[in-house]
């Protein structure tokens, strides 16, 4: 079975702590039902918060120099079929856990005076879904991870759903349809993967680190791979199977938006890096340059659709599709600095998209409209609002010093790096494609310094503006929850180096694990 270390006693104990804490929330929840709904925003809050304290303890008692997972725990849950309760924390996840738990508590004070019909419903909601999505992240069984990344759905699609807008029946509709189908076809590869390892080795098992021994031919590894990689690349998402995601977009509430920015698309490069990649690997490898051109595609079409669009949530929404091809493009180098800009990149969206989508979700409160053209000039209406949203319009180009820089630099360092030497025996094309995606960075710049001259400057015009009634500025609790977002913008742009420490001996793992052949002596396969 799998190997794990944990020199901090308590670490499993706090890991289960941060994992079961929203569970907690929703029974306080349910029990102050018929309180007012002020309560169950103080009770949401807490919990989250207490939850981000406990995810801090862990990152910093999180040994860099130590292999495997830690803080592990694993207890027998259905014998018969392999599958036992087993969850930990490592160099992939570690960063994500503190992302989810940081994102929590700030989506419920954005939502704090917005959400105003169903309130304990809507916290119960959040609460189970910060539950599924942190499940997914520190699930170390496949038979565990499928069943918190099915659990996603539900409040999602709730969340959006009865507090959405105009469209949120389709928009929810459109995400199931989606997200099912890619579910199910991984489900059928799940099963086939399992077996395919028992009639092989004798072991029965869903452990990620026993499937990872799993030898399968090149042809079973394709069909897998497309499996998984179908599912995980809708929830990325990647082109062309994007399209459910402006509309899921616009009609979430400004809660739902974050989350999914935040935290939901992270879970489709999570899973290529923790398992689509690493259980099939010669598939991985052959249809590296078919991933690789889908990639580049998404950062450029991605941008292309932000740069037209006129709703201001739907730009915001495109630029993610836009900057999740690059979490792809580090991890599809297989350099040891791509991979970990790749998982810089996913926190630093994360980030940036939440406080981006939060700025959205303050002025629609003000002004009941997303149009583009109906403002101009708030940098004079609305100066401290107007300072943090060039804030995070600076972090999403990539300035230098923030974190939005850091993560794409490293991973087009990464994609550079590995395309050189192919380019040197004669392969132009992984060189072309970094090329091309560079192009990304200068689109970016383009449609959100376009969006910032339109929204921020000119003449001044904002709906319900006006002279006797004037906009009011951020409130203090607004510029708290961006502030903290800023904060950790920053930090994550001005000293990466204890995130890279972290993150560097999973990267090794990861570049390993696919690296090397796992077709059975005998069988086609692809060289490494």
């Amino acid at each position: 079975m799998s190997e794990f270390t944990s020199e901090f006693t308590m670490g499993p104990v706090l890991l289960n702590l941060v994992l079961w804490l929203p569970i907690v929330g929703v029974a306080l929840v349910l029990l102050s039902a018929r309180a007012n709904d002020g309560l169950s925003r103080m009770i949401a809050a807490g919990v989250m918060t207490v939850q981000f304290a406990l995810a801090m303890v862990l990152y910093l008692q999180f040994d860099a120099t130590a292999a495997g997972l830690q803080f592990a725990t694993q207890l027998p849950w259905i014998a018969q079929w392999g599958v036992s309760y087993l969850i930990g924390l490592d160099g992939f996840n570690i960063l994500l856990v503190l992302l989810t738990a940081f994102l929590g508590p700030i989506v419920v004070l954005g939502a704090w005076t917005s959400i105003k019909k169903d309130v304990p419903l809507f916290h119960i909601m959040v609460l189970l879904l910060q539950f599924a999505m942190m499940g997914a992240f520190v699930a170390q069984d496949l038979f565990l991870f499928y069943l918190f990344w099915e659990a996603m759905l539900i409040p999602m699609f709730l969340i959006i759903g009865m507090w959405g807008g105009a469209r949120r029946v389709y928009a929810t509709l459109k995400f199931v349809l989606y997200t099912a189908f890619g579910s199910i076809l991984m489900l059928a590869a799940v099963i086939y993967l399992v077996q395919s390892m028992q009639q092989t080795s004798g072991v029965l098992s869903f452990a990620f680190a026993d499937l990872y021994q799993t030898q399968l031919p090149l042809s079973v590894q394709t069909i897998l791979l497309g499996a998984f990689a179908l599912s995980f690349a809708i929830k990325v998402p990647m082109v062309p199977l994007h399209t459910w995601l402006p509309d899921a977009h616009v009609e979430a509430p400004t809660a739902g938006s974050v989350i999914l920015a935040g935290v939901l698309l992270k879970m489709g490069t999570y899973g290529f890096v923790k398992l689509g990649f690493p259980l099939f690997p010669d598939a991985a490898r052959a249809f590296t340059p078919l991933l690789m051109t889908l990639a580049v595609i998404s950062i450029v079409y991605g941008a292309c659709l932000a740069l037209v669009q006129t709703d201001i949530k739907k730009i915001i929404a495109y630029s993610s599709i836009s900057h999740l091809g690059y979490v792809m493009l580090g991890l599809l180098s297989l350099e040891l600095v791509g991979i970990q800009g790749a998982i810089i990149q996913m926190v630093s969206h994360g980030l940036v998209a939440a406080g981006l989508f939060l700025l959205v979700g303050m002025i629609y409160d003000r002004c009941h409209t997303r149009e583009l053209a109906a403002y101009g000039g708030l940098a004079r209406l609305l100066p401290v609002y107007s300072v943090f949203f060039m804030i995070f319009t600076l972090a999403s180009v990539g300035l230098p010093t923030t974190s939005g820089f850091t993560g794409e630099f490293l991973a087009l360092m990464g994609a550079f790096t590995a395309a050189w030497p192919a380019h040197l025996d004669g392969n132009n094309l992984p060189l072309v494609l970094a090329s091309v995606a560079v192009t990304g960075v200068v689109l970016g710049a383009m449609y959100m310094l376009r969006f910032a001259l339109t929204f921020l400057f000119g003449a001044v015009k904002a709906p319900h503006h006006s002279p006797e009634h004037p906009l009011l500025d951020l409130s203090l609790r607004e510029k708290s929850i961006l502030g903290l977002l800023t904060i950790a913008v920053f930090a994550l742009g001005l000293f990466p180096d204890g995130a890279l420490q972290k993150t560097e001996l999973a990267a090794k793992s990861y570049q390993s694990l696919v690296t090397t052949s796992r077709t059975p002596a005998g069988s086609a396969g692809v060289t490494p």
